[in-house]
């Protein structure tokens, strides 16, 4: 029997200075709920997006997915970190208050994850964290690693990164991972760039996305206890 897919509903996000669209799906009794975040180049309704948070209803998540301001307004270039996660506050808000007892986790593609980390970082109470290619340094610059935050975060961190992603070293993210200890897992994929393609025939990205879920969903539900 063909699986049913999870109703979605576009909502309105508003707080403050912050007025942005979000999908938002809710299987039948999900373990957990996980906000996500786009990446710096695209919005919510992205392939990838679609692919992931779809992906992840059927493994019962539920999803909220999100545009920051700048992809509202019809722009290619991020707002200031600061109004990016005011976005990212915004949005959490409005799951938590569509949540029931689940816990709420916090996420993204790239961009969308870092900033996540860093609103955490700053007091955002997510249950857990999901980084969707962490940009750790800008490509061909290792020197400059983003992770001095993620030291003062307590809550579980997952990692999925390609083993081809230039915005992060495998052998930089590794260490970072240990000194992060117990709080971090890392799913890789062998041969994955930034968007997690592979050598080969292109691939759907609502495909490559949805080939994330399982293992994430898995991660999720082992560390929400």
């Amino acid at each position: 029997m063909a699986r049913v897919a999870t109703p979605e509903e576009r909502i309105t996000i508003e707080d403050g200075r912050v007025r942005v669209s979000g999908v938002y799906a809710r299987p039948a009794d999900p373990p957990s709920m996980l906000v996500v975040a786009h990446g710096a180049g695209s919005g919510m309704d992205h392939p990838f997006m679609v692919g992931f948070t779809r992906a992840m209803n059927d493994e019962g998540i539920a999803t909220l997915r999100f545009n920051f301001p700048y992809i509202e307004r019809g722009r290619r270039s991020p707002d200031p970190a600061p109004f990016l996660e005011e976005a990212w506050r915004a949005a959490f808000a409005a799951a938590s208050d569509r949540a029931k007892r689940e816990p709420v986790w916090a996420g993204g593609k790239s961009l969308g994850g870092r900033i996540a980390s860093m609103a955490v970082a700053d007091g955002m109470p997510a249950a857990g964290l999901v980084f969707l290619g962490y940009p750790l340094h800008p490509p061909g610059k290792p020197e400059r690693v983003r992770d001095e935050h993620l030291y003062g975060i307590d809550v579980p961190m997952i990692f999925v990164e390609g083993t081809r992603d230039p915005f992060a070293t495998p052998e930089l993210l590794a260490g970072v991972i240990a000194k992060l200890g117990d709080r971090a897992t890392s799913i890789s994929i062998e041969g994955g760039d930034h968007s997690f393609n592979v050598r080969g025939p292109k691939r759907d990205p609502r495909e490559v996305a949805a080939a994330l879920a399982q293992p994430v969903a898995a991660l999720i539900r082992e560390r929400t206890g």
